[in-house]
């Protein structure tokens, strides 16, 4: 298998893709005994993403949780809307076969309502094991109220400074690493402190030396960040605004001012790019199919380790919205294999086939991870810049055109420097 860090991983929310229920009525995961669709419905796909060029499968969360995964009931456990642990083991070796790594979704931050430890610490007052584990202040009067994260009622936060949370989020990440998850992709990482990550991924990799970790992290220090916590990578969300917001305004001087603080980022580690993920509108939906297909060329022509949400490469639309379910048309259910007719719309066609040209391109040219950047031309509407690796014959000039008026189409070309 080639380095994580250098891998084009598909990123799949399992919940959404399986078709679960997110929201079951009374707020409880709940689901029949037999589960229509598991993990093992994932295995289909992999060949498509192989044939695709994807290397890496980013799970989102697949451990027992109340509705969307986020909220955590149980990290040992895979959710019963998912199937059972035996679905896992077959999707990992599936992956396995096909020399796929397999990250999973890890939420350490915070854990569900229902959990057992808050369950625990509301009813049994501050002595109690589960007030070691999660914040909950308890009053003179017997009263007692949980820290929620980021004003959502149903997460409540842990206690990173407690050992046992510390030795139970080590136990989790060997856990399911020893049963062929490869990586930790570490949910809500800028709300956790980072000597709580120096201290657990320093206990997992003395087991597990390879793993791979990505933090997420919105907004901050990225590079000081990633030092004190020691991940591997880092969620570039100023990358992710720069490249749709520059197409969308027709201003690729933002994207210029971006890269310098990318450059910057890329010789401190490694970050992890994208246009698209399970948190934001549809990239087809900012910027129409054929600028989706220009974010897409220039995503895989910069340093980083890129990531591609599912649905993005045959140009799905989706908004964000804030509100309760906002969420869901970002997070689609897929066919249970991949229809004949999958891509015969004929946007969809040539989305899916600039996939297929622009991750060819990435795993043929590795060098692109670590790779130099330096623009040579500059206009509101058109950048060309030239990425350099270390060796001789490692440079590609890119060309991205947005076309001289607005009804004009993005076009970007990729060519070796020598062959221009």
């Amino acid at each position: 298998m080639r380095h994580q860090a250098q891998v084009v991983w598909w990123h799949v929310y399992p919940l959404g893709f399986l078709g679960a229920t997110i929201r079951p009525d009374g707020g409880a995961a709940s689901a029949p005994a037999a589960p229509t669709r598991t993990l093992t419905s994932l295995i289909p796909w992999l060949d498509y993403a192989a044939d695709l060029g994807f290397e890496g499968l980013l799970l989102g969360p697949i451990f027992r949780s109340s509705s969307h995964g986020y909220d955590t009931l149980d990290h040992l456990a895979i959710d019963p809307r998912l199937g059972t642990e035996a679905d896992f083991d077959a999707l990992a070796a599936a992956c396995a076969a096909r020399g796929m790594h397999l990250a999973l979704d890890g939420v350490f931050n915070h854990v569900g309502d229902q959990h057992p430890w808050v369950l625990d610490a509301l009813a049994n007052g501050p002595d109690s094991p589960g007030a070691k584990r999660v914040r909950v202040d308890h009053a003179a009067d017997g009263t007692a109220s949980a820290h929620v994260f980021e004003g959502h009622g149903g997460l409540i936060t842990l206690r990173h400074d407690a050992e046992e949370v510390r030795a139970y989020t080590a136990e989790v990440m060997m856990h399911w690493l020893g049963l062929g998850a490869t990586s930790w992709r570490l949910d809500a990482a800028y709300a956790v402190p980072n000597d709580f990550w120096a201290d657990v991924l320093g206990r997992t990799r003395a087991s597990h030396p390879d793993a791979w970790f990505l933090a997420e992290v919105i907004h901050g220090d990225y590079a000081a960040i990633a030092a004190a916590s020691t991940v591997d990578s880092v969620t570039q969300y100023e990358l992710w605004k720069s490249l749709w917001s520059s197409i969308a305004n027709r201003n690729f001087f933002e994207l210029d001012w971006t890269l310098t603080r990318h450059l910057e980022f890329c010789e401190a580690f490694t970050p992890s790019t994208f246009v698209g993920n399970h948190d934001v509108t549809r990239i087809a939906s900012q910027v129409g199919v054929d600028g989706a297909i220009a974010a897409l060329w220039l995503l895989m022509t910069l340093p980083g380790t890129p990531f591609v949400y599912y649905g993005d490469e045959v140009g799905a639309l989706g908004v964000k919205e804030d509100r309760i379910g906002g969420d869901d048309a970002v997070r689609p259910e897929y066919p249970p294999t991949p229809p004949a007719d999958w891509a015969s719309a004929a946007d969809a066609a040539r989305v899916l086939e600039a996939h297929r040209e622009a991750l060819d391109l990435r795993r043929k040219n590795p060098w692109l991870t670590r790779s130099s950047v330096t623009v040579e031309l500059l206009e509101n509407t058109r950048i060309t810049y030239v990425a350099r690796g270390e060796n001789e014959g490692e440079a590609l000039r890119v060309d991205a055109d947005l076309g001289a008026d607005l009804a004009a189409a993005p076009h970007v070309t990729v060519v070796p420097v020598n062959q221009t």
